[in-house]
């Protein structure tokens, strides 16, 4: 049986701040935007070529807004990627690795500045948060891993 994360749930404290935010600045596609009732509103984005969303927007979520931290955001190169959000506007880390060289520590512990020195798919990072604090990752993946 297949089983495929197709949405996550962001919190957010202003929805019309995030829907900007997603849709001008990550330059996410905009699924849709339902006002269901006073208090109660979806809005669906999808970052490009996801099979995966996010939803934020009112009576939808019981965390704090800015609470969601190490969302991934999978790239084939990650410079690129860097370049084109902060030409959005979005306030983009310089790339890293992580100390271990593995996966990256929470928050920025343990960072080692710079990509990782063979390019190794899976190895470098950036990070950005969104207006309400909610971290994401960039991780370069240039080839996958078996079974991927």
């Amino acid at each position: 049986m297949d089983m495929k994360l197709e949405v996550v749930v962001l919190p957010v404290s202003d929805v019309d701040r995030a829907k900007q935010f997603y849709t001008e600045r990550m330059g996410f596609r905009l699924d849709a935007d339902f006002p269901v009732q006073d208090g109660y509103r979806v809005v669906q984005v999808t970052p490009p070529g996801s099979g995966c969303s996010v939803i934020f927007g009112d009576g939808l979520s019981q965390a704090q807004p800015g609470t969601l931290h190490g969302l991934h955001l999978v790239v084939t190169d990650i410079e690129a990627a860097r370049k084109e959000l902060a030409g959005r506007g979005v306030e983009v880390s310089e790339p890293f690795q992580d100390v271990t060289g593995i996966f990256h520590h929470p928050g920025d512990a343990d960072r080692v500045p710079g990509l990782h020195p063979e390019r190794a798919s899976y190895g470098s990072f950036a990070s950005f948060e969104d207006p309400d604090g909610n971290q994401w990752f960039l991780q370069e993946v240039t080839e996958r891993a078996p079974g991927r």
